[in-house]
């Protein structure tokens, strides 16, 4: 199977989840294992990975691609919201690091025939897992007008969702939106002249508005996020790369939530709130790739790490 992708900022990945030999780690969104493969190379002879991805194809993929490192990796086809479960039918209680990828792979945009992409004619299905039921072409012929504006403006941000919502409308009256070139042309003719110029597509943000919808991403990175600290070891860390600024806005304020103590009121003589700060922020900033990866990837252009760690004494 030809799973193409290039991992973005591979040695900062490693890096800030400060790798070492005989530590346990989860890629929780293994891709095509470039991620994986420099984290099972940093922890060997005696560390371990568990890896983790919706997609069937990035699991057949990767079962063969670090098939070399095992008995040290382990693979599941499964959602990272699951991690819990996976962790305990492992009997694994904690592990050095967590790293999520949140970007697409070459491989779904090019090869997965998903209609992920609006650069070629497919499917208008958008599922990372082929076996869920909801798909990008059911919202699309279902939603109402303003379901659909909503939708795009909330997971898109695009400012012309309702003109967006209206056409789609109009034109599955005519005929059913089937496929990923069929969808772009009609978003291309909702959106202004004005609008169209700059180097992203017209139908971007309507696309990822649909894949973020159909695959429930920012809620499970929501969920994730609120959990993922309570299976760290002390010192542990965890790490994300984003795409764009929704999800970067989540994990940003996530952090933030975990690194604060008490929250009481000032005019309080003594906190009530018992609050205490669990992690440590790594990057106060987002770690962007350099010049040169930008120019060798593109798809590294908008990416965005943040890290942090795992306090190794919390509360009094």
């Amino acid at each position: 199977m030809q799973y193409r992708h290039v991992p973005v900022m591979v040695s900062e990945v490693i890096d800030y989840l400060n790798c070492s030999p005989g530590k346990t780690y989860v890629d929780g969104t293994l891709g095509g294992g470039g991620h994986a493969k420099a984290i099972l190379e940093a922890i060997g002879p005696d560390g371990f990975l568990l890896g983790i991805d919706r997609d069937p194809d990035a699991i057949a993929y990767t079962r063969q691609s670090l098939d070399p490192f095992r008995p040290n990796v382990q693979t599941f086809h499964d959602d990272f919201t699951h991690l819990p479960q996976i962790l305990s039918r492992l009997h694994i209680s904690h592990v050095d690091g967590i790293l999520l990828d949140l970007g697409l792979s070459l491989y779904q945009l090019e090869g997965s025939r998903r209609g992920f992409s609006f650069m070629r004619d497919e499917p208008l299905d958008m599922r990372m897992n082929p076996q869920q039921s909801l798909t990008a072409g059911a919202l699309v012929n279902k939603l109402s007008e303003k379901e659909l504006a909503d939708l795009i403006t909330r997971y898109g941000e695009e400012p012309c969702a309702v003109r967006i919502g209206r056409r789609i409308v109009d034109s599955r009256r005519k005929k059913m939106i089937t496929s990923s070139l069929q969808l772009a042309e009609i978003v291309k003719k909702a959106v202004p002249a004005r609008h169209r110029r700059g180097r992203i597509h017209p139908a971007t943000r309507t696309f990822q508005a649909l894949r973020i919808a159909v695959n429930q991403e920012l809620e499970a990175l929501k969920e994730f996020l609120d959990e993922a600290v309570n299976f760290l070891n002390p010192g542990g860390r965890l790490c994300v790369l984003s795409f764009h600024s929704l999800e970067d806005r989540i994990v940003k304020e996530r952090f933030k939530t975990l690194s604060k103590g008490c929250i009481c009121p000032p005019q309080f003589p003594k906190c009530v709130c018992g609050k205490i700060p669990r992690m440590s922020i790594l990057t106060k900033r987002p770690v962007r790739p350099a010049a040169q990866e930008v120019r060798t990837n593109s798809m590294a252009r908008s990416a965005k790490l943040r890290a942090a760690e795992r306090l190794r004494e919390e509360g009094p």
